[in-house]
Parts: C-alpha cells; sequence; structure tokens
C-alpha cells in the first residue's frame, strides 16, 4: 500500500512539473506581453501627433500598429530622440524602433533590422531666396546644417564640411524657422518627408533644389524597423506579417496616406548624387 502510494505521488509530482513547463512554454510562444515599439512623435508623416486628437499616428506608426495587430498583442509606444531609440531596443526597453530608420550596412552590424517598406531619396532644404548660398555641393561648405546628432544626414554634413547645429527631438516647425531666419542654412533629410513639411507650411520661405538630390550608402536601401541583434525570433514575426501587409495592399495604402505616393516601389528620378560617407564619420 505504502509503495503503491509513492507510486501516485510520484506520477502526481511528474504531471504537475509538466503541466509547468508547458504553461511557460505556452506563455513564451504566445505572448500577451504589449508590443513595444521606440518612436519619436515629431517626425512627420512617419511618426507624429494628429493636432486634432493629439493621438500618435504616421506611416511607420501605422505599420508597427499592423504588426502587432497581426501578432494578436497589443501595443505600446515610447517616444525618445534617436539615440534614444536606439539605446532602448539595445537595451531592451523596446522590442523595436519604428521612425523611418534606414537600413544601413552600418545599422545592421549593430541591429536585427526588418524587411524593406519604404523607398526614398534624400533633399536639401534651403532658403528660397538665394537657396541659403547653396548653389553646388562645394558650397556646403561653412554652412550650418540643422538635424540631429548622430544621424546619417549629420554625418554627411560634417564630412561636406558644414558646421553642425544639432537639435534634440524638436518638430519640423522648428527646423524650417531657423532655416528661414538664418540661424541655419539647411536641412538635409528624405525627400518626402521634406515636400510634405513645405506642403503643409506654404509660406516656409524655403525650397528644394532638384540639383541638389542625393543618395548615401546608408540610405540607398530603404527603411525598415530596427530591432535587438539576435533577436531573431522576432525579426522573423516581423518580416512574416510585413509580407502580408504588402500582398494585401495595406501597407500601400498607408503609404498613399501619409506620403501621396506608393514609397514601397524605388522611385525613378535621374540626376541623383550619391555619396559614400567616410569612416570617421561613420558612428551609426
Amino acid at each position: 500500500m505504502k509503495k503503491r502510494f509513492k507510486v501516485i505521488s510520484a506520477l502526481v509530482g511528474i504531471l504537475a512539473f509538466t503541466a509547468i513547463i508547458l504553461i511557460g512554454c505556452t506563455k513564451n510562444n504566445d505572448s500577451k506581453e504589449p508590443l513595444v515599439v521606440a518612436t519619436s512623435g515629431t517626425l512627420y508623416p512617419a511618426s507624429y501627433h494628429d493636432s486634432k486628437s493629439n493621438k500618435l499616428v504616421g506611416y511607420d506608426v501605422e505599420i508597427a500598429r499592423a504588426v502587432a495587430k497581426g501578432l494578436h498583442r497589443k501595443i505600446e509606444f515610447k517616444e525618445y530622440n534617436v539615440d534614444g531609440q536606439l539605446t532602448a531596443v539595445k537595451t531592451g526597453k523596446a522590442d523595436l524602433a519604428a521612425n523611418d530608420f534606414n537600413i544601413s550596412p552600418t545599422r545592421q552590424k549593430k541591429f536585427a533590422t526588418s524587411s524593406v517598406y519604404k523607398y526614398s531619396f534624400n533633399s536639401v532644404m534651403v532658403r528660397a531666396s538665394d537657396n541659403s548660398g547653396i548653389n553646388s555641393w562645394s558650397d556646403i561648405k561653412g554652412k550650418k546644417a540643422a538635424g540631429e546628432a548622430g544621424t546619417s544626414y549629420q554625418r554627411l554634413s560634417q564630412q561636406l564640411g558644414a558646421t553642425l547645429v544639432n537639435y534634440d527631438n524638436v518638430s519640423n516647425d522648428v527646423y524650417l524657422r531657423d532655416v528661414k531666419n538664418g540661424k541655419t542654412d539647411f536641412i538635409m533629410n528624405d525627400y518626402y518627408l521634406q515636400s510634405l513639411a513645405l506642403k503643409a507650411t506654404p509660406n516656409s520661405g524655403l525650397t528644394l533644389p532638384s540639383n541638389l538630390y542625393f543618395n548615401t550608402d546608408e540610405d540607398k536601401n530603404g527603411v525598415g524597423f530596427i530591432m535587438k541583434k539576435g533577436d531573431t525570433d522576432l525579426q522573423k514575426q516581423v518580416n512574416a506579417q510585413l509580407k502580408k501587409l504588402k500582398k494585401d495592399g495595406t501597407i500601400k495604402k498607408l503609404s498613399e496616406k501619409y506620403y501621396g505616393a506608393d514609397v514601397t516601389k524605388k522611385p525613378n528620378v535621374k540626376n541623383i548624387h550619391t555619396f559614400k560617407i567616410q569612416s570617421k564619420y561613420d558612428g551609426r
């Protein structure tokens, strides 16, 4: 009788232990934890707050929401500057960063990246009255470049001899105002972002000269999400959702909503100058 009791007790113990393991596995494989996304909330139209509702919206933001929905996970956004977003991903405070991040060779060495969901090219925003004295690439030397520290745009500006004026996660109107009043001379950034910013502020007094369109080796491959290096499970899950969203037309619809163009395809623009960012400026 005692022997039989011991056997039953042992079986109960094994079953209980097995149940604990299965519960743990189920939790890991079907996570109900929210997908934490680092973004800026100040980059129109990729990630910004709607002026009426103050809701966080934008192309990258809506794609992240669609991905989370496909993964059956809630989503939580945390707003930082560029450095803060990348640090949040590195330290595990965020699962991914969504903020018009170029899938550059430098970033791919330090992070896991998603498949591309946006293609573009770059432009230089200057004062319309005199092009801020910038009529060719050599004229950038000595001029004041507005941007966020460590971005490929500021690194290229420095490489071309400009004086850097760095901002910390400010909205577009601050950048535009400072170029207009001469505090800075130019802004390098994505063409679609800049053209939409000018459209939203028709009296900005700024322009995008077509002879100053460019790409770099850091941004020619397109835009995607940034994730922690080695997080291959999340990377596969996110890419699977992006594939579905491209196939069913969701991403194309979002691009037309926010950019007024299909940015899922490479733009057909001639006379784009291509720069290689030198290693001593290649900080990110």
